[in-house]
């Protein structure tokens, strides 16, 4: 086991240096820092190249390991008692957004998944009709009016905005990990969390590589759009597009779409106009017997 850990402190270590020397090779477009809720891409993409490139070599490969490895079902299990440590912070945060049923909702989940659940191993919950909410501390600075702020790439951590990086803070002491002891354990414990939670995002992951013309805005793109999802509980109201010219939206550099016209409705035509010139015909005459 020594010889193991050894081994992959070895390799973090290898992959942290080629992320660190490769980080200022990072391709930053013309342009970069004109969208207004991406003021630091420069700094950005450089921080995205340096998680990209540990990700490549290190995370990714164990991440594919441990599908190999592992059976399918004892994956299922432990992704799922990961997700049931989770409904701690989001029954916390629904009681201080003053959201009585979801916080309701996230204890039921709790209790339930953690003893008929078999410690979150199965999602009972949701076969009793209790589905999965998600809530976190930069949600709560949201339901209390507090702004985003500018889009921001943590090292390691990943996509974020100011709002949302602050509030991981607080959201940590929500997590029953972070008072494992001694603090050995809860490293390996926190590293057996990231492996599966890199290994449930390869298929997207796979994706991105395969379909995105540039990561970094794919990336930056859906991140915001799905917090701002999230913000509304999955319905947004009407919001234009961000542009060239500053005017905010969730979406970065979108095109703005007209408003949607309530299904069922009917476009009325106008009538044609003759062209200028042309003389309007008489309207036919029924025929009238035979004329002489």
């Amino acid at each position: 086991m020594s010889a193991l850990r050894g081994l992959m402190g070895s390799r973090f270590a290898q992959a942290a240096m080629l992320a660190l020397s490769l980080a200022g090779c990072a391709t930053v477009p013309p342009g970069a820092g004109s969208n207004p809720r991406d003021p630091y891409e420069r700094v950005n993409r450089q921080v995205y190249e340096f998680n990209d490139v540990l990700d490549r070599y290190l995370l990714k490969p164990i991440a594919k390991g441990y599908v190999w490895l592992v059976p399918s079902g004892i994956r299922l299990c432990i992704s799922s008692g990961f997700a049931n440590l989770g409904e701690i912070r989001n029954a916390v945060n629904d009681i201080l957004q003053a959201k009585p049923v979801g916080a309701a909702t996230d204890t039921g989940r709790l209790a339930i998944n953690s003893t008929l659940g078999m410690a979150g191993c199965f999602d009972v919950a949701t076969r009793m009709g209790l589905e999965r909410r998600n809530e976190d501390f930069g949600l709560t600075l949201a339901r209390w009016g507090a702004g985003t702020g500018p889009y921001l790439v943590l090292p390691l951590l990943g996509p974020s905005d100011v709002r949302d990086g602050i509030g991981q803070i607080p959201d940590s002491y929500a997590s029953p990990i972070s008072y494992i002891m001694p603090v050995r354990d809860r490293f390996y414990v926190m590293g057996a969390r990231l492996i599966d939670a890199r290994a449930g995002l390869l298929d997207a992951t796979n994706l991105l590589d395969q379909n995105a013309l540039d990561r970094y805005q794919f990336t930056r793109d859906a991140y915001l759009q799905r917090r701002y999802s999230l913000e509304y509980e999955g319905n947004p109201p009407l919001q234009k597009e961000e542009d060239d010219s500053g005017e905010s939206g969730p979406g970065a550099g979108g095109t703005k779409a007209a408003p949607a016209r309530p299904e069922g409705a009917e476009t009325k035509t106008a009538p044609a106009q003759p062209e200028a010139g042309q003389t309007k015909e008489a309207p036919a005459q029924p025929p009238s017997g035979d004329q002489r």
